[in-house]
């Protein structure tokens, strides 16, 4: 699959790949959480999609260790060993592949934005859990697909939440402005 902004990146992210002896899934990154790139909002939408059929469809994953090396020497370890997290985690691989600056800053997107909405309560009006899946308001997936990420792979959430309290008054959650189910 051909993702939207896949070819705009301004500088190329190198990511080294092997398996430990351990059989977890240990990805190098040379830089930081916080220079992965935004993603197209489409692109999230079927990641998200993807990630959910895979989780339906009782899939699981391997768990991967993700090292993000900064220009100071240090590194910052994150390690995706949650059965869901390795599910979607893999569900986004096939899709995109966790080897690409794109495929793992949509794959990091993805959880961090299930992270979001699983702790910020303010959240609740941007999207509607039902029976046969969540819906999600447009204004909280175009924040996901362009807010940077934080130095530990997730959103800050008082920024994502300043860029969505504005929208509550005058946009505010209705089913006929779902993004998707």
């Amino acid at each position: 699959m051909e993702f939207t902004q896949q070819s705009g990146f301004q500088r190329k992210l190198g990511i080294a790949v092997h398996t430990t002896e351990a059989g977890l899934l240990a990805y190098i990154i040379d830089s930081p959480p916080e220079a992965l790139p935004s993603v197209a909002r489409d692109d999230l939408i079927v990641a998200w999609r993807a990630a959910r059929a895979a989780a339906l469809a009782q899939s699981s994953g391997l768990p991967r260790g993700l090292h993000f090396c900064r220009q100071d020497g240090s590194v910052f370890r994150l390690v995706l060993a949650d059965a869901d997290a390795c599910c979607w985690a893999a569900a986004v691989d096939r899709l995109a592949g966790l080897h690409t600056p794109y495929g793992l800053t949509l794959c990091l997107r993805l959880l961090g934005l299930v992270d979001l909405l699983a702790s910020a309560r303010w959240a609740g009006c941007f999207f509607d859990l039902a029976p046969d899946g969540v819906t999600l308001h447009p204004d909280l997936l175009a924040a996901a697909a362009a807010l940077p990420l934080n130095a530990e792979a997730r959103f800050d959430e008082a920024l994502f939440r300043a860029r969505l309290l504005p929208r509550i008054g005058s946009r505010s959650f209705h089913p006929q402005s779902r993004a998707f189910a």
